[in-house]
């Protein structure tokens, strides 16, 4: 058993991330050189939703575009990581020892929320990759358990890397791209309570967090946040967050990103 990995959480903001990484991805990147080089990575998105925690197999999965109407370059990215199934199957028995069901893909990808981080990351794209889904119906106690499950990798070399968003509501950020404006109170707001309840590692009360104000509007839907929960369990209840990245992009995605120590 080597020393235990940093988890982390990283926002991957817009699809156009991937051309202005701004401040945002600078700080990710600094992150990155501070981490050494693991074994693999596995990677947690919100734009990998399914019914029960699925991990992916493919020995090169494809760079996946799953988004439209953005700068024709983003389609012509790639991010060509190898898999590594022999980790994947380290993934499945750690679900399966947890008392979680599991599945298993063979053909899965990388989609924008997995590639788009791990390219600013890792541009050499040398380091194997295995993607891992969440379960949006499920909710925050479960994508905590999740990580629960996923914490002994941390020592075995293997970097548990979870994207998402702060706060995410496309109706808004569909409305500042479309009509401008600045950016709505409850952005900062609801990142501040997030970081304010991280610090004081209040999980119930992070899990409980769509009983804050602003918590339905900083996320219409739970995907983009739960990977936030999962990074919380895989870091193990003794590890200390920390904020590498504080800022809000686009005027309504908070930006914030946290490694656990």
């Amino acid at each position: 058993m080597s020393a235990r990995r940093p988890v982390l959480f990283v926002p991957h903001g817009s699809p156009m991330f991937a051309l202005h990484p701004g401040a945002a991805g600078a700080a990710m990147s600094h992150v990155a050189t501070q981490l050494g080089t693991p074994r693999a990575i596995v990677v947690l998105s919100p734009h990998w939703d399914t019914a029960v925690p699925t991990v992916g197999f493919a020995t090169r999965p494809e760079t996946i575009h799953d988004f439209g109407g953005f700068d024709p370059r983003l389609y012509q990215m790639q991010y060509p990581a190898t898999g590594c199934p022999e980790v994947a199957a380290q993934v499945v028995t750690a679900l399966q020892h947890a008392g979680l069901p599991v599945a298993q893909d063979a053909q899965r990808g990388l989609d924008h929320g997995a590639w788009m981080p791990l390219r600013q990351m890792f541009p050499d794209a040398d380091i194997p990759v295995v993607p891992l889904s969440v379960q949006s119906r499920l909710g925050p106690a479960h994508a905590y358990r999740v990580g629960q499950a996923l914490a002994l990798l941390a020592a075995q070399n293997i970097l548990v890397m979870a994207s998402g968003n702060i706060t995410h509501n496309l109706h808004d950020f569909m409305a500042v791209s479309r009509h401008g404006g600045g950016t709505p109170a409850y952005v900062q707001a609801f990142a501040d309570w997030i970081h304010t309840h991280m610090m004081a590692r209040d999980v119930p009360g992070l899990l409980a967090y769509r009983q804050h104000v602003e918590g339905q509007r900083a996320h219409p839907s739970d995907e983009h946040l739960l990977p936030l929960f999962t990074a919380l369990g895989a870091a193990g209840a003794d590890a200390q967050p920390e904020a590498f990245f504080r800022g809000i992009s686009d005027h309504v995605i908070a930006m914030d990103g946290y490694s656990f120590h």
